[in-house]
């Protein structure tokens, strides 16, 4: 009789699409909803198809000063999982919804801007950083499956900065499909998602690969004002707004700046106008926004100190940017709206 609990090293040799396998992927599902990754999907932990395609694009030029993806040891790793965990079998691959109301911005009863001098920042970074949380939820869904099984397990949680290739993973998956805009879109969930993955060191069973659904739809491309979008599910993100004002650290570009309008950190365009984030569906409770992130005022962010800088980006994704970036984007932004 095979016991319930056997060593690891037998887990590993188990086939992905056997009994134990099933229920260990059901489990899996339902812990992981409990902890608040309610879309999973499983994907082999080999070789990435969409390598080559990466590989062109950065050829092109198109990344810019995304040094990390540039660098040839980072590109090499992004080819396979199993260079980030050696004994990796499976990918479990986890998309978490950060789609909330805008709220009401903090407005000053003494003094408040008119709504054309405050600015915008990504939806994604209104909140309490996705990395911590993200992190946080993976490292205990390994923990309890190391608990579930009775042995130590090999495990690798990774979010975002990690060096892999995550849509191309969730879309084999089939946890969604990369859209014209290149994010990925889950269908009933849109693309107002942030992305995770647990690499285990057994095989579990594989999702379908996600096909694009856009059809003739370029709502994305044609909104985009800096022209980033090139083509369908092409990027060049020297000219993305989000690249402009996060990873770019020189001047943005004269001939961009009209185009950035008041995004003071990224942008949000090509996922405003998707149909497939047309209905309103609450995202993660803990991706709230918090009031002094929707439409800061920009006058008054060129006021903060370094420690009220430190306060204010605190916990959230905008550490991203240093506070000589953020006060370069809002003066960008006040070029673009403000009076003398």
């Amino acid at each position: 009789m095979t016991p319930a609990n056997p060593p690891v090293a037998e887990l590993a040799d188990r086939p992905g699409d056997g009994a134990w396998a099933r229920a260990t992927a059901a489990w899996l599902r339902a812990a992981a909803a409990a902890l608040g990754l309610p879309h999973l999907a499983f994907t082999p932990a080999t070789e990435i198809d969409q390598y080559e395609r990466y590989t062109t694009w950065l050829a092109a030029d198109y990344a810019g000063e995304l040094v990390y993806l540039v660098r040839e040891e980072q590109q090499e790793a992004r080819r396979d999982p199993r260079h980030l965990l050696e004994s990796a079998r499976c990918v479990c691959t986890v998309a978490v919804s950060y789609l909330h109301p805008a709220p009401d911005p903090v407005v000053d009863a003494d003094r408040s801007a008119p709504d054309a001098l405050r600015g915008q920042i990504a939806r994604y970074a209104r909140a309490t950083d996705y990395h911590i949380v993200l992190k946080q939820r993976l490292g205990r869904l390994a923990e309890q499956l190391r608990q579930h099984l009775g042995v130590e397990v090999a495990y690798r949680a990774c979010v975002d900065t990690a060096p892999l290739l995550e849509r191309a993973l969730a879309a084999r998956a089939g946890l969604g499909f990369q859209g014209k805009n290149t994010l990925l879109i889950t269908p009933g969930v849109g693309s107002y998602t942030v992305l995770g993955e647990l690499l285990l060191p057994f095989e579990l069973p594989s999702g379908q690969p996600a096909t694009p659904h856009c059809g003739h739809c370029r709502a994305c491309l044609d909104v985009c004002p800096t022209g980033a979008l090139v083509g369908d599910y092409l990027l060049d993100a020297r000219r993305c707004i989000s690249y402009l004002t996060i990873e770019n650290s020189a001047a943005i570009p004269r001939a961009l700046r009209s185009q950035v309008g008041t995004w003071i950190f990224g942008c949000d365009l090509c996922q405003e106008v998707c149909p497939w984030n047309a209905a309103e569906r609450p995202g993660d409770p803990e991706f709230r926004p918090r009031r002094d992130l929707a439409q800061p005022e920009l006058v008054r962010l060129l006021q903060l100190g370094a420690a009220q800088f430190r306060r204010y980006v605190q916990r959230t994704a905008l550490r991203r940017v240093g506070r000589a970036q953020l006060l370069r984007n809002v003066a960008v932004a006040l070029g673009n709206v403000g009076t003398a």
